[in-house]
């Protein structure tokens, strides 16, 4: 008992210390929020009360980029392991369980190596190709039903992610909601359906706001809301801008008020800021870089401002 104890204090103090070597403001909580198919333009359109109150009262890029293919599993792989798919190798997107886990480290893998505690809400039963051994506390895709859905609805997700969320607060938590994509492929990106899909992901981000106050956490919170890719008629993984677009929000304890983001921001870059929040050191292999423009830091910071690069290639578009 007393040896338990006593690593849990030793963690805490080595937590702390790292913390205040990196520059980093500090946050206990970071929660990424993925919007399936979350093209700029076409929030734009929609009804979504909650995310552009966080945009206001947080700091916001309407143009961050995406990896190339521009499509979900790769792209979510470079947004949760700091790397392009020349080196992550997750050019593949659906469920395959031959073909095992992502075969470098995930920031959940890092988050747990510094004695935090994770978990992932998910909308595609793809992402368990990201759930490596031992790193990932909770995983939850879809409820415990004997059928098994292709995919989960947002308010599905949020449901059990505000659950844990009360009971156990996760350091570093990720979220997807996958409805505009399901109804972009099937109606197109901007049909209504589409734009309806917004609305109800915004009710369940909302749900997450709520868990995150009601669970007493929201002052020692950052989110950061972005997405996977755009998307163009019934489809996306080009590179074509509407494609490659995607928001990059961030918002809680530190986030500047009402800050446009100028410099160039990437997926890569999710991971990083992550990290970077925890008091996590990132890995020197990392293509992402923390976008410590969008926070109020500890003086005599180190880490760059932002921006990695936007492609597999590691040489930009």
């Amino acid at each position: 008992m007393y040896y338990f104890v006593g690593r849990r204090a030793l963690c805490a103090l080595l937590w702390m210390m790292a913390l205040a070597a990196s520059g980093s403001p500090g946050a206990d909580h970071v929660f990424i929020i993925s919007i399936d198919g979350g093209k700029p333009a076409v929030i734009a359109q929609s009804d979504m009360p909650v995310l552009k109150q966080l945009v206001e009262e947080g700091a916001c890029t309407w143009a961050a980029s995406t990896i190339y293919p521009s499509v979900t599993l790769p792209s979510h792989t470079s947004m949760l392991t700091g790397v392009g798919p020349n080196k992550h190798h997750v050019l593949w997107n659906s469920w395959k369980p031959r073909k095992g886990v992502v075969g470098v480290p995930t920031i959940f893998a890092e988050a747990k190596r510094a004695g935090l505690s994770t978990a992932m809400f998910v909308g595609k039963e793809k992402f368990r190709h990201l759930v490596q051994p031992d790193t990932v506390d909770e995983f939850e895709f879809g409820p415990a039903e004997p059928k098994k859905p292709s995919t989960v609805l947002s308010r599905i997700v949020a449901k059990g992610a505000a659950r844990y969320i009360l009971e156990h607060k996760p350091n570093l938590c990720f979220i997807h909601f996958t409805d505009p994509d399901n109804t972009g492929h099937k109606y197109g990106w901007g049909s209504p359906q589409q734009i309806k899909a917004f609305s109800d992901v915004d009710a369940a981000l909302g749900e997450i706001v709520k868990a995150i106050e009601a669970a007493g956490i929201s002052h020692e919170s950052v989110l950061i809301i972005t997405a996977d890719h755009g998307g163009h008629g019934k489809t996306h993984g080009g590179k074509k801008p509407e494609d490659m677009l995607i928001p990059w929000i961030a918002w809680g304890k530190n986030v500047k008020r009402g800050l446009t983001i100028r410099g160039p921001v990437m997926t890569c870059d999710t991971a990083a800021t992550a990290l970077w929040l925890l008091g996590v050191p990132v890995p020197e292999a990392f293509d992402g870089k923390p976008v410590t423009c969008a926070f109020t830091c500890q003086e005599n910071q180190s880490a760059p401002e932002a921006g990695g690069t936007t492609d597999g290639t590691g040489l930009g578009l």
